[in-house]
């Protein structure tokens, strides 16, 4: 089977991506084995937490992802991220398309670990593949913020007061646990990769509430099937 695209579900939606596939394909690579399954149409679909979400943002495997589909000979790939607002332009149940990010979390690739390889990162998200989410959406009559500086941070746990003032001082508009290093992978695999970001929250301190992943979830059931289109309408472009 040759595939032309993948999707990448974060939470919440990767689970709703693995029930709408079929067949179920297993993809050995040096780096991990990689489970995904057919969704028809040429289309891989991913749960990036594994099934059930029993894997924590740090524990992904993304260097194996993307060698999965660099040896799929995949052009393109979509993923969620569930995300934390800081910029009140972007309110809970807005989706962002990512176009630039600030890599916070200390993790180290794996592919280039011990190589001397400068990977080129000025759009850490591409260009074609992010204008086939705008104009997915655009197609489907749905709102999308088309810009946004995703900030990727280690987690599981959420950040604190003081480090979401010193991420707005640097420029952040949205904070995630994912995406940035799914970014940097699918890039050193030579991967045209884009995310919709999806907001479940405003960030620690912006909000009178405590953060909670439940009330990560809960939103993501709302918002979760109107991503979908999106990304589903993307690979059809």
């Amino acid at each position: 089977m040759d595939y032309r695209a993948a999707i990448i579900g974060g939470t919440g939606v990767g689970d709703l991506l693995l029930a709408k596939g079929t067949r179920a394909i297993h993809i050995p690579t040096k780096f991990g084995l990689v489970r995904a399954r057919d969704l028809g149409g040429n289309v891989l679909v991913l749960a990036r937490h594994g099934a059930g979400h029993k894997l924590p943002p740090s524990g992904v495997n993304y260097t194996a992802l993307s060698e999965a589909l660099r040896l799929l000979r995949i052009e393109y790939c979509f993923s969620t991220a569930a995300v934390g607002s800081l910029d009140s332009s972007m309110p809970v149940g807005a989706l962002c398309v990512c176009s630039d990010l600030l890599d916070v979390s200390g993790r180290e690739s794996v592919r280039f670990a011990s190589l001397v390889e400068h990977c080129d990162m000025t759009h850490p998200f591409d260009l074609s593949a992010r204008s086939k989410l705008i104009e997915a959406a655009k197609s489907a009559g749905i709102d999308i913020s088309e810009e946004g500086v995703y900030v990727c941070v280690n987690g599981p746990r959420y950040e604190t007061p003081a480090e979401i003032q010193a991420i707005r001082i640097l420029g952040g508009q949205l904070v995630g646990m994912t995406a940035g290093t799914e970014a940097v992978a699918m890039r050193e695999a030579g991967i045209k990769y884009a995310c919709l970001a999806i907001v479940t929250n405003y960030a620690t301190g912006l909000q009178e509430s405590p953060l909670s992943h439940d009330e990560v979830v809960a939103e993501m059931k709302v918002c979760g099937e109107k991503a979908l289109k999106v990304l589903l309408g993307a690979t059809s472009r």
